[in-house]
């Protein structure tokens, strides 16, 4: 039987992980953060399965590509690994999000229809819209990690791209008012 998580235990274990990643990181450097960051999504998951009996697809993509780049970074004993992992996350979703526009499928209409009623239009836009931001993001991790210091790189990972992300996302609050399903479509695309 599936359970509803906790709004604030929700947040606390999708944000758990990255801030032990930051204070690990402070304290002890890279490698042992990147080790306890590992460590820190498998539990949250296993804690949030227990709780729901359920863990989104997100979650679990994510969960992959940290313990095959963690590992990688620990094995080679190279923090390029997990620098680039952000960058490859958001283009993978990149990638999804426009291969479901190529065959006329939003994606994110089966992922987020339960939450939000749009019209095809709106599925249409908001996708292409997110499709944008992270590729936007994954361009972003590039440069930030390229010309920052590991330090630095962290930090902006933590405090930088969450942000971002819920700024964007309330960006496209009018978007979604706007096309808000009603029968039809509230109002055309000029």
């Amino acid at each position: 039987m599936e359970r509803k998580l906790n709004p604030w235990l929700k947040l606390a274990l999708d944000l758990g992980p990255l801030l032990v990643f930051f204070v690990v990181n402070a304290r002890l450097g890279i490698f042992w953060a990147t080790g306890t960051f590992m460590g820190a999504m498998v539990l949250s998951l296993a804690v949030s399965y227990a709780i729901s009996r359920t863990v989104a697809l997100m979650p679990l993509v994510t969960l992959a590509f940290v313990m095959i780049f963690g590992g990688l970074t620990l094995w080679l004993q190279d923090e390029t690994f997990i620098k680039v992992k952000p960058t490859l996350v958001y283009l993978l979703f990149a990638v999804i999000l426009g291969a479901g526009m190529a065959f006329q499928r939003p994606l994110l209409k089966p992922l987020l229809g339960t939450m939000l009623a749009l019209s095809e239009t709106g599925w249409r836009l908001l996708t292409w819209r997110w499709t944008g931001f992270f590729l936007a993001l994954a361009v972003l991790n590039e440069i930030v990690w390229r010309n920052v210091s590991t330090d630095t790189w962290v930090a902006f990972k933590v405090f930088g791209f969450l942000p971002l992300t819920l700024l964007f996302a309330v960006a496209q609050v009018p978007l979604m008012q706007r096309f808000e399903q009603r029968g039809k479509d509230k109002q055309s695309i000029d």
